[in-house]
């Protein structure tokens, strides 16, 4: 249920320090909130769902609000205090809000500005690593500098995303990879570790396939199986993907179906609250973690 579900996210990084300290029922005969809020020493009420829609729970928490508590809907909370979407809005059709990618030209513009500025600043680093990078293929590689691979972009389109190759030759597949692939050569876990197999993509940014910030795109197949298997998947498609996005930096990397699900809830949270200075937020904290210091 929604309590279960609020108390496993409430386990991981937080943007807020909150604990959760009880749960009820709002189906509970004469439940008097105020009561059970002081016995509780609760600080927050959080109403759910079935909760949001009782009037008398909504009249006990408007007074306790009026009080100085405070209370929020669930969603509000997520938002507020753990920087994603509940499950339980995945399955509602809640999402009619606008979208700065589509909705805002104004926004778009300054974002594209950024992106080439972005890639620009970071160019003469690439090149200058190139040379680096070219030797070590070279001795550690031996194959394709390059490697090239069908990713969804905006609106479905499909597009050629580029990185430098990172596995043996010929044993990149379409299956997701974890940081034990044993296809993964040890300068490619260099490549790896380094974030360097990335910079390639700035020719996808500079071509306005992705952006610096968005949803990362995923390779076609996967999107089918996601789309078929999660609610409103493809929602995310409205928008330009990104090198980095607000599930990276929040929830870092999955290969699994339960976690393109997790890093969902977070990507429905950018699209509700896009904005230049979120998206600056992403790439300081991108850096944070390439460079080594506190990040996710």
């Amino acid at each position: 249920g929604e309590a279960e579900q609020l108390r496993h996210d409430l386990a991981g990084g937080l943007r807020r320090q909150v604990t959760l300290v009880n749960t009820v029922s709002p189906s509970v005969d004469s439940l008097d909130i105020k009561s059970f809020v002081t016995e509780a020493d609760a600080s927050v009420l959080v109403l759910g769902r079935q909760a949001a829609g009782t009037d008398t729970i909504i009249d006990q928490a408007a007074r306790l609000h009026a009080d100085g508590l405070r209370v929020r809907l669930l969603l509000t909370f997520y938002e507020e205090w753990v920087g994603k979407l509940p499950i339980s809005e995945l399955q509602r059709s809640s999402f009619l809000f606008d979208i700065s990618d589509v909705h805002r030209t104004r926004y778009r513009r300054m974002a594209r500005v950024m992106d080439i500025a972005a890639s620009l600043l970071i160019w003469p680093f690439f090149l200058l690593v190139l040379p680096i990078v070219f030797v070590g293929n070279l001795i550690g590689n031996r194959g394709p500098l390059f490697f090239r691979q069908p990713r969804v972009g905006k609106a479905g389109a499909e597009f050629q995303i580029v990185k430098l190759r990172t596995m043996t030759p010929g044993s990149e597949s379409t299956e997701w990879t974890s940081d034990a692939d044993d296809r993964i050569t040890r300068f490619g876990q260099i490549l790896r570790r380094s974030h360097i197999d990335e910079l390639p993509q700035l020719i996808n940014i500079l071509r306005g396939d992705i952006s610096v910030v968005g949803p990362r795109p995923e390779q076609p197949h996967y999107v089918e199986q996601l789309k078929a298997s999660i609610p409103f998947y493809d929602l995310r498609h409205i928008v330009q993907p990104g090198l980095t996005g607000w599930a990276q930096v929040n929830y870092g990397y999955g290969n699994t179906t339960m976690d393109a699900l997790e890093k969902l809830q977070y990507e429905f949270y950018y699209l509700r609250h896009p904005s230049l200075w979120l998206d600056l937020q992403i790439v300081a904290r991108t850096l944070q973690s390439v460079i080594g210091r506190k990040g996710r």
